[in-house]
């Protein structure tokens, strides 16, 4: 092993000191935390005071209609901006996407008109020179996107049968290794990287020439880092020094892909142990308190809620909202089967007591049967108190990703630095079943926008017909939805290359292939309809099926009731067994997830009545949930059909949207929130719903570790 950098005094080396691994940095240097929250501090006067400035920003901007400033002149990169400050004397951690706090950038290179209407929509006008240069001299991701769409692909994204495509802005689900600023500093990094592209091959094949192409961006995108950095005061050349100089240069590595890209799932990581190593080694040597580590974790996080982009209104209301998705990871099981709960663990929560509760960042615990009690303990009470706490399932995760992975996005899960996404909105399922009864008119518009199979013509429905034909509906789905993330993604690479975030990754890059589907849980409800109880089809003067009537009783999804639950699996392995038939850009691995967090009610409108009941326009259920009042069993059944989706066919995430209240369990308030250790130490219950799929695979089965 070579010699140790001085700023890594006091760490164990390993392999991590002679290559890039943060991962063997982690393995050998955390240390895991047993105890309790005691010795968390409160917010500082600092803290308190900024965080009233922002308070009286976002009012604001909420009285200005939902933007307080935009910038319409200067394109966002890296470096396009100088720095921003709340109070230079009071921040810790500094750094803005502009100038300014609350001043939203500009984004043209996805799309320019997305460019133009997030402006006009919100009041502003886009400089006409720049609209002018996008249009005319420099083409955008979009342009490439619509010049080589087939009309069905058009016909399609129109219909709503496939929804959220990322066809007019960043595509997101890439995660950075910020960490790797730190732990190296960027000349190390640009040294790196040169020597990757010194190793291409010779031969300049199509696949080599992309490869030194890309090489070269990053190069210049870390040069690009360094100089933003300085901007703020910094030299992020060299490794972090100490704790406060951790968590600027992850943040600046962080900050640097926000400004360069406006991805639908900019998320942050997995951080927290990382950042305790530095806090360990600072408390130990006497070179920061608690309550100066707290406050920088605090500034920190005040500066990930304040990440913004300039969206449409459509965007926002697909969105339900302004959502980033700046997820970070927290906790999880090591592969040596030591837990990763860190002091920093509780850090990052206490955040939500210090600054009060918030979206943003997404903070999500890797859940699973070896976290600490005290951990569970304290988690339980911030989701009671907060209700800002995501739970994921480590114990599932971690067989396919190991013990260094992240969730972009909501539930997308993937190695850092090693593995990156491509994004690709949703699937409707529930008009595409509508789709295979019509024979491929859309039930709304009336236009034929799938293929002229012969329709279903009978007053009833039959189970073996409808699925025959949706069968085959969906696999023609499948074909047009692979072949334009196919189209997205190619463009995307060429007009809008994510070059800063993919110099936090490794040379060769492991690319997963996401599709997701829409409406699982009105398909399922749907079939079952038709197969346990009658479905009468009601049509207008064309003979087009409009509405439905239900005879009788069926089962429905969610109420762990085997005959509708293994329709909703069967449905998940047909769909995605239709896309692996299919070619993936740059060798993706096809999987897909079953997300909706807030589109599903954007979803629905745009489909018609569904053979469960549901009529045109309601909203579909979110995720995997099921439909809205059907699960009449409880929230232990409830979660009990989720748990049976095979998660081999959903790797991309299940999503579960779940409120609970504590009289819900049989327990006050009070009682609840003094007595949660009850519910958290039973051994693989459903006491909690955190606790419900550990050590569980996608059949309920145990592990066997």
């Amino acid at each position: 092993m070579g010699k140790m950098h001085e700023a890594w005094q006091g760490f164990e080396g390993g392999t991590w000191a002679n290559e890039i691994n943060v991962r063997s940095f982690i393995r050998h240097n955390y240390t895991p935390y047993d105890g309790d929250e005691s010795f968390l501090e409160g917010a500082t006067q600092d803290t308190l005071d900024l965080w009233e400035q922002v308070m009286d920003l976002t009012r604001q901007e909420r009285e200005a209609g939902g933007v307080l400033d935009m910038d319409t002149k200067v394109i966002s990169t890296i470096t396009s901006h100088g720095p921003g400050y709340l109070n230079k004397e009071k921040e810790k951690i500094v750094g803005f996407q502009t100038d300014k706090p609350f001043k939203r950038a500009m984004h043209p290179y996805g799309g320019i008109r997305m460019a133009e209407k997030a402006c006009s929509d919100n009041g502003y006008e886009l400089d006409p020179e720049v609209s002018e240069f996008f249009t005319t001299h420099r083409k955008t991701h979009n342009a490439g996107v619509f010049d080589v769409y087939t009309p069905e692909m058009r016909a399609c994204r129109s219909s709503h049968i496939i929804t959220g495509l990322p066809d007019a802005y960043g595509r997101g689900r890439i995660i950075g290794d910020y960490r790797r600023v730190a732990l190296y500093g960027v000349d190390r990094l640009i040294a790196d990287k040169m020597e990757q592209k010194e190793t291409t091959r010779s031969a300049m094949y199509s696949h080599v020439i992309r490869q030194r192409e890309e090489l070269s961006e990053q190069i210049r995108a870390l040069h690009q880092l360094k100089e933003m950095a300085k901007s703020y005061g910094y030299d992020i050349s060299q490794p972090a020094k100490d704790t406060k100089e951790a968590v600027q240069w992850l943040y600046f590595g962080y900050l640097g892909a926000v400004k360069e890209q406006n991805g639908a799932a900019m998320s942050l990581g997995r951080t927290s142990t990382f950042l305790d190593i530095y806090a360990e080694r600072d408390l130990k040597n006497g070179v920061y308190t608690e309550k100066e580590i707290q406050e920088m974790i605090d500034h920190f996080i005040m500066k990930l809620r304040l990440v913004k982009f300039a969206r449409t209104p459509e965007y926002n209301a697909l969105f339900s909202g302004d959502p980033q998705w700046v997820t970070e990871s927290i906790g999880g099981v090591a592969i040596d089967g030591r837990h990763m709960v860190t002091k920093m663990s509780y850090r990052y929560l206490h955040t939500l007591v210090n600054l009060g509760a918030a979206p943003e960042p997404n903070l999500t615990v890797l859940w699973s049967v070896k976290l600490p009690v005290n951990f569970k303990r304290y988690c339980a009470k911030i989701s009671i108190e907060t209700s800002s706490v995501q739970y994921e399932n480590d114990d599932l995760m971690r067989f396919t990703h190991g013990d260094d992975y992240a969730i972009a996005c909501c539930v997308s899960s993937m190695r850092i630095g090693k593995e990156m996404q491509f994004f690709g909105a949703r699937a409707n399922l529930a008009k595409c079943l509508l789709y295979a009864i019509n024979g491929g008119v859309d039930e709304v518009s009336g236009k034929q926008v799938g293929p002229e199979f012969r329709p279903i013509t009978s007053e009833y429905l039959d189970y073996d017909e409808v699925m025959k034909k949706y069968d085959a509906m969906m696999r023609w789905l499948a074909e047009v939805y692979v072949n334009t993330l196919n189209v997205i993604h190619y463009m995307h690479d060429k007009y809008c290359y994510e070059k800063l975030q993919m110099a936090l990754h490794d040379k060769n890059v492991t690319r997963w292939f996401a599709t997701g589907i829409a409406g699982l849980s009105v398909v399922a409800d749907s079939l079952s309809a038709i197969k346990y109880a009658k479905v009468k089809v009601i049509r207008d003067e064309k003979g087009l099926a409009v509405d439905y009537e239900v005879e009788g009783d069926f089962p429905k999804y969610g109420n762990d009731d085997d005959r509708v639950d293994s329709i909703a699996r069967e449905i998940v392995h047909m769909f995605m067994e239709h896309i692996r038939k299919f070619h993936t850009y740059r060798d993706g691995i096809p999987t897909t997830s079953i997300l909706t967090i807030t589109s599903n009610v954007v979803y629905g409108k745009a489909t018609g009545s569904t053979p469960d009941g549901r009529k045109k326009g309601e909203a579909f259920a979110p995720g995997a949930n099921p439909m809205h009042r059907r699960d009449t069993h409880g929230a232990v059944a409830s979660l009990a059909s989720v748990s049976k989706l095979p998660f081999i066919d959903a790797q991309d995430g299940i999503s579960n949207t779940f409120s609970i209240i504590p009289g819900a369990l049989g327990k006050e308030d009070q009682i609840f929130a003094g007595d949660i250790e009850v519910d958290l130490d039973c051994a693989g219950g459903a006491c909690f719903s955190p606790t419900l799929f550990e050590g569980l695979d996608g059949d309920g089965n145990e592990f066997a570790e």
